[in-house]
């Protein structure tokens, strides 16, 4: 079958897909799998940049994802004024001391290759970051920490928090680059995994950041409140209408302009995604991939090409994660884990075809779809299965049990049947 229209089918699938749940299920559901489905999509788009592409086995998503999310807290929140006239001045200047700390670490070991002048330099910049950051961050977090608790952000408009979580993703992907880009692919894997681990924790216990476990909630949003719109006439006389009332109409009008936000951010992504992929950079980012020993006899630079899309993968990724606390409106640290946004992600980009954009786009898109219709339906499913069983049967009562683990059994069984009859995934690149 011609690529283009294998392409179109399965994207008209999906289309489909929505459109059943929306008509047998409820359009609220259709929305809300659609506006987490296009967030995913993104999340594969940056994996598949790394991997399809550039062949970076990145295990570490889950952390920049996290750091999307800070973004949001850190650029559209209000500033907590009591918090910056307590410490917050000393706090950022603890940071940019640790900093210094370490790039004049760098400098001599470079400069020297004197161990021991690295290790004295070491510990005397962290007794002085300490001392520096200590008494800031104890008088931040005692101003009202049932409430803040914490510095707030820039009050800016949200939706340049999306930006800014790629930002704040890509100088964090740098750093890493520059240490864990020299490694092997399973040696890297290892590393973006604990470095991943790392910031997580960082974000949940420095809670003068952004309130660590205490959560940060009633985040901005692009969109209007469901309740403004519930207590506007012209909006209430316009859903009866459609025959709707208010209650439902302001909820589907919000989620499609989530909708409308995240395709358009989806879009754009594509485009450059593309242009890049078809460019003598992407070729020669292929040819890396490929062959390295080839590309280095070539005179590439492949370790300077890695750290570049490494970046620029791990950036798409903080943009999605910006995007998702968006919608949640919350920032919770302990909900990020590798399952979801690490796992599932690379099963999008494999079940969607690596190396392909738009197969990648269509994974994600397909695996949130499967991830949660298989928790609506599953039991469902499970209870039908075991209709004629006798009561009390110890299988009955163990597959009933068992329901809580067909997510997991539906990914790893559709990851096996792609793996098995498409080895390429179902979008496989040219």
């Amino acid at each position: 079958m011609n690529q283009t229209v294998r392409t179109s089918m399965l994207f008209l699938l999906m289309a489909v897909l929505l459109i059943i749940t929306g008509s047998f299920q409820s359009w609220n559901l259709a929305l809300t799998i659609l506006n987490m489905g296009l967030v995913s999509a993104i999340m594969a788009l940056g994996v598949n940049l790394q991997w399809g592409i550039a062949g970076l086995f990145n295990v570490g998503i889950m952390g920049f994802v996290a750091l999307g999310g800070v973004a949001v807290v850190l650029t559209s929140m209000p500033p907590v004024q009591e918090a910056w006239a307590a410490g917050g001045v000393r706090a950022w200047g603890a940071l940019v001391l640790g900093a210094l700390v370490v790039a004049a670490s760098a400098f001599v070991w470079k400069k020297t290759r004197k161990g021991w002048m690295v290790a004295l330099l070491l510990a005397v910049g962290f007794y002085a970051y300490r001392w520096v950051r200590d008494p800031a961050v104890g008088a931040i977090e005692a101003v009202d920490p049932s409430v803040t608790g914490y510095l707030g952000g820039l009050g800016l408009p949200v939706v340049l928090a999306w930006p800014m979580g790629g930002l704040l993703a890509a100088g964090a992907a740098w750093v890493i680059g520059k240490t864990a880009l020299g490694l092997r692919s399973d040696y890297l894997a290892i590393a973006t995994l604990g470095i991943s681990e790392i910031i997580i924790a960082v974000i949940k216990n420095e809670e003068w950041l952004a309130r660590g476990v205490k959560n940060v909630n009633g985040l901005p949003r692009p969109v209007p409140y469901e309740v403004d719109l519930q207590n506007n006439p012209g909006f209430v006389e316009s859903a009866a209408g459609w025959g709707l009332d208010a209650t439902t109409a302001s909820t589907l009008y919000v989620k499609i302009g989530y909708s409308l936000y995240f395709t358009a951010f989806l879009l754009v992504l594509l485009v450059l995604a593309q242009l890049a992929l078809k460019s003598p950079w992407g070729r020669m980012m292929r040819a890396i991939r490929d062959n390295e020993v080839s590309a280095r006899a070539m005179g590439k630079d492949v370790t300077f090409r890695h750290l570049q899309v490494f970046v620029l993968g791990s950036a798409i990724c903080g943009i999605a994660g910006a995007m998702m606390t968006t919608l949640d409106g919350l920032l919770a640290p302990t909900s990020y884990n590798p399952l979801r946004f690490t796992f599932l992600i690379w099963v999008m980009v494999i079940v969607g075809g690596s190396g392909n954009n738009l197969g990648s786009i269509l994974g994600g898109m397909l695996i949130w779809f499967l991830w949660v219709q298989v928790e609506t339906i599953g039991p469902q499913l499970m209870s039908l299965a075991v209709s004629g069983m006798a009561d009390g049967s110890w299988l009955k009562e163990h597959l009933i049990g068992s329901v809580a683990h067909m997510r997991l059994l539906t990914m790893g069984v559709i990851l096996l049947l792609v793996l098995r009859f498409s080895p390429r995934g179902l979008l496989p690149g040219r």
